[in-house]
């Protein structure tokens, strides 16, 4: 259970260092946008509650797809085509630079950070 806790620390750590760095805020946006937008559209056009909207964005995103929830209106479907073409490109690439901030820079150990 400890190995988890900082498991969920040290991913919060990376994640605010990439939001708080200038290089790498864009992408960090985007990526959170487009979470946030695929959220809000099938809450929207699909009827789907919060969480299962949240929920089927990132399992959408992740390409894990368990199958209990899909798109029914064709204005869905079509957007989920193009949301995961987009998608999940940019969310590799988020998490590849969670993962490049979560490893600690030679310099950031040294100013004891």
């Amino acid at each position: 259970m400890f190995g988890l806790i900082v498991v969920f620390q040290r991913f919060g750590k990376a994640l605010r260092r990439a939001v708080t760095d200038p290089e790498s805020r864009g992408l960090a946006l985007l990526a959170l946008g487009l979470i946030g937008g695929g959220t809000l559209f099938y809450r929207s056009v699909e009827g789907f509650s919060w969480v299962d909207s949240i929920y089927f964005t990132v399992v959408t995103l992740t390409t894990v797809g368990y199958g209990d929830l899909s798109p029914d209106t064709t204005l869905g479907k079509v957007f989920t085509v193009f949301y995961l073409l987009l998608g999940v490109g940019v969310l590799v690439a988020f998490l590849a630079l969670i993962a490049r901030h979560s490893v600690r820079d030679p310099e950031d150990s040294s100013a004891g950070k």
